[in-house]
């Protein structure tokens, strides 16, 4: 029987790190992409410390064209196949977008765009064979438009409504797919970002490590999506009350106050 691991995408810091955890606790043996392969190596030392299956450790940037095919091969080179696919890498810019490099702005869309959905895709066979699932990670952003983020916020909203679609095509085949959407979390992607953690971190605060347990059980109950912490859960909801027009200025006075 052809072994099967868990793919994790930018699994060198923040959630993906806690996501690679969590699976290996609970039994998955994971297969670890993201660019900075000592942090890998670090993490699957750990993992095989604590008494996990060795990790695959998979060195490639998501936002080149290539990563897919990269990840493909390793995992191919290592005779496994895909049970489940962790799409967490992503990353985010703050300010307006044209005033931010137009060039960094299409890498994040690769990033969190087109990777996603190559992987999302490209082992899908792997997934229904083994009746599976996908795990992608949004944000509380894919909920709203979100001015002084323009370009993040969108990529995100396609997140949530792409594994929605996903989700309805590959259920009658057995596979689940899950969109997890944190709100502000501490962890590297605010520094990137290029702002400081405001109000909002710490009314809708939820650490790494609970948003991935989260975010793993959401997945094992076919969850369509879930929103980590009590505070997060009620954005949704107090949307329907208001304007999009309304929602609009007002995130994008908050977001220009960040500055």
């Amino acid at each position: 029987m052809t072994e099967r691991v868990t793919l994790i995408t930018g699994a060198s810091a923040g959630i993906g790190t806690e996501l690679a955890r969590v699976f290996a606790s609970n039994g998955h043996r994971v297969a670890l992409a993201a660019r900075r392969a000592d942090r890998l190596a670090t993490l699957a030392d750990e993992i095989t410390a604590g008494g996990g299956a060795a990790p695959i450790v998979i060195a490639c940037d998501l936002e080149q064209p290539d990563a897919g095919d990269k990840i493909a091969a390793a995992l191919a080179a290592e005779g496994v196949e895909v049970e489940f696919v962790v799409n967490n890498a992503g990353f985010g810019l703050f300010g307006h977008a044209i005033k931010l490099d137009r060039d960094e702005q299409l890498g994040m869309l690769a990033v969190n765009i087109r990777a996603l959905t190559d992987l999302s895709l490209r082992f899908s066979d792997h997934l229904i064979r083994h009746r599976g699932g996908i795990l992608n990670v949004g944000s509380i952003a894919s909920f709203l438009p979100g001015p002084g983020m323009a370009v993040y916020y969108a990529s995100k909203a396609y997140v949530l409504s792409f594994s929605e679609a996903l989700r309805g095509e590959l259920a009658p085949h057995g596979v689940r797919v899950t969109a997890l959407c944190p709100g502000p979390v501490p962890s590297e992607f605010q520094a990137r970002a290029g702002f400081l953690p405001g109000v909002d971190s710490l009314v809708l605060n939820v650490s790494p490590a609970d948003v991935a347990l989260a975010g793993y059980r959401g997945l094992m109950a076919n969850k369509r999506a879930v929103l980590p912490g009590v505070g997060i859960k009620i954005v949704p909801f107090l949307l329907r009350f208001f304007p999009r027009g309304f929602v609009l200025s007002v995130v994008g006075r908050y977001q220009l106050r960040k500055r």
